[in-house]
């Protein structure tokens, strides 16, 4: 039991004396004014800003990697950066699971950071195997595949490190502030916010150096670049250590028959059809707040066989789902930065003075300064005047805080169909639709309003949604929780992959154009673009619908 500061009739919590349910490195109760808070959450965020710096080191200009030093097509490409990029974000539900059965946070960050350096390391060592011919017409049987498997064993090394690094280190972050304290509760909200904006100086930092470096002098360099880095990252976690919270998850394990949460889960979900026939009012009326979520209320019927518990953690996961399913359109507009952004550009006027051009994956920095930009705008105004006037903590719920995000992407996704086919037109009056590798007259900046709203909306959705599965997740669950919001985006890139392969397919018959030809004057990415655009508008009616029936666990 806590032996903190507190009146036991009002449950009001001072902001000295022992932090209820975490413990310091020495497994001592964690005293509130030497431990967490944003002491502790400044050595995260440096670890976060330095892990981003590497992980976009490598992703930022990856299909420039592919199409150029490995010889892939545009379609071939995308899909194997979209592949990669969703088994990195896919990745987190695996190790979040690890994490809050076993693990824990602490020791998952650990071994996955000595992963994903080894990763890097590996991808910095194939960089500098030579290729077995240098004749550029032939290039892709001039690739040599000791060069291919080697860079494709640390590419997916990456992944399995940065998948379980980012799912636990930012529910640890979280885990630094009290929720049972007003002030930290206030303060946790402002952590995700910050968060995402110090993340954003380390990818804007990355996308201006290693892309400059890995195009003008040299790849292993480039790579090299970011395995320094995250050194840099476990560094900054270790450095903090004395300082930490450690979640002890409550009370709640004690009792239970499993410690792996989807066992749990799963355990829930079969006793609930075991007992689909039971009627009784003892076993549909359970006491808990979540119960209020009528579409949960069959799992009810598991409560003949599981801990109540258990029940209520399989009702927290279940509710999220329709949110989830929601978001994932929202995870495939979020794929197209890296590859179909960026190969746009590599076609147009890149030219910023008669000596220099930008490397066309340069241009995604505009998002990063978005988001440098409004974050502060919307953490010091748009939320005390939202606040003003719903009296609520945060100003709006995450819920509405999301679906601003997803019109936002809505409105990117048509600007860059609208850029695109000036950019098709202007091949076309310039005569240059069957000259692949002509500079198309017509200047890069164009692009730069897709990717500033591009920014925007990941302000509102991206830090909604890690905002929104953390603080529904029970607590011991919430590694899992961030790792449902991480997986929005590697099941988005799956879904980009295959809507890029079955469309290549499909529109890549005898005498028609594929919508993705190696020959972007004659592609028509536009189509696609359109297409998201109508996908996104469906996907953001459905949240609508479905977050004004949404009961939240906790006041938001």
């Amino acid at each position: 039991m806590s032996i903190s500061n507190a009146d036991s009739e009002t449950g009001t919590t001072l902001s000295y004396g022992v932090v209820e349910g975490s413990v310091d490195f020495r497994g001592k109760p964690s005293v509130r004014s030497s431990s967490g808070g944003w002491r502790s959450s400044g050595f995260i965020i440096g670890a976060e800003v330095s892990e981003k710096f590497a992980y976009f080191g490598v992703a930022t200009n990856l299909i420039t990697y592919f199409t150029g030093q490995l010889g892939e097509s545009t379609a071939a490409a995308a899909s194997n950066v979209n592949l990669w990029l969703g088994t990195a974000a896919f990745l987190p539900l695996i190790w979040g699971s690890i994490a809050d059965s076993f693990l824990g946070r602490y020791r998952t960050i650990l071994f996955t950071s000595s992963l994903y350096i080894l990763g890097l390391g590996l991808l910095t060592f194939s960089a500098t195997i030579p290729s077995a011919c240098k004749d550029q017409e032939t290039l892709v049987s001039c690739v040599s595949q000791f060069k291919v498997t080697i860079f494709f064993c640390a590419l997916y090394l990456i992944a399995l490190g940065e998948g379980g690094f980012k799912a636990c280190l930012r529910a640890f972050g979280a885990d630094q502030f009290d929720e049972q304290d007003p002030e930290e509760s206030k303060a946790k909200s402002s952590f995700f916010n910050w968060l995402y904006f110090a993340i954003s100086f380390g990818i804007l930092a990355t996308r201006l150096i290693s892309n400059y470096v890995q195009e003008n002098l040299s790849w292993a360099l480039g790579f090299g670049i970011p395995c320094v880095s995250m050194m840099l990252s476990l560094f900054f976690f270790l450095l903090g250590t004395n300082t930490y919270r450690f979640s002890t998850g409550g009370e709640v394990r004690q009792g239970r028959k499993h410690n792996n949460p989807f066992v749990r889960i799963g355990r829930v979900f079969v006793a609930a059809a075991k007992n689909r026939r039971e009627t009784s009012s003892e076993t549909l009326l359970i006491p808990h707040e979540s119960s209020k979520q009528f579409s949960c209320r069959f799992l009810d019927r598991a409560a003949i066989s599981c801990d109540s518990a258990e029940v209520e953690e399989a009702k927290a996961v279940l509710s999220l789902v329709p949110v989830w399913m929601c978001c994932l359109v929202f995870g495939i507009v979020y794929a197209q930065s890296p590859t179909f952004f960026t190969k746009q550009g590599d076609t147009m006027d890149r030219s910023i003075s008669p000596t220099l051009s930008v490397p066309a994956a340069t241009l995604q920095v505009f998002i990063s300064l978005s988001i440098l930009v409004f974050i502060p705008m919307y953490d010091r105004v748009l939320v005390p005047i939202a606040r003003s006037i719903t009296h609520k903590p945060a100003g709006i719920t995450t819920l509405q805080r999301i679906t601003t995000g997803i019109f936002l992407s809505i409105l990117s996704m048509v600007i860059a169909a609208l850029v695109e086919m000036k950019r098709l037109k202007t091949a076309r009056d310039h005569g240059l639709v069957d000259s692949p590798n002509a500079m198309v007259p017509m200047s890069i900046c164009w692009l730069i309003p897709q990717y500033v709203l591009y920014g925007v909306s990941d302000v509102f959705t991206m830090v909604g949604l890690q905002e929104f599965f953390y603080g529904q997740m029970p607590i011991e669950l919430r590694s899992l929780g961030l790792s449902m919001y991480l997986s929005v985006i590697g099941i988005g890139n799956y879904l980009s992959s295959f809507m890029v392969s079955v469309i290549e397919k499909a529109t890549s018959q005898p005498g028609q154009v594929s919508w993705f030809d190696n020959n972007l004057n004659q592609a028509h990415i536009d189509y696609f673009y359109w297409l998201l655009a109508c996908l996104s508008s469906i996907s953001f009616v459905s949240l609508v619908y479905f977050a004004k029936s949404y009961v939240y666990n906790s006041p938001k």
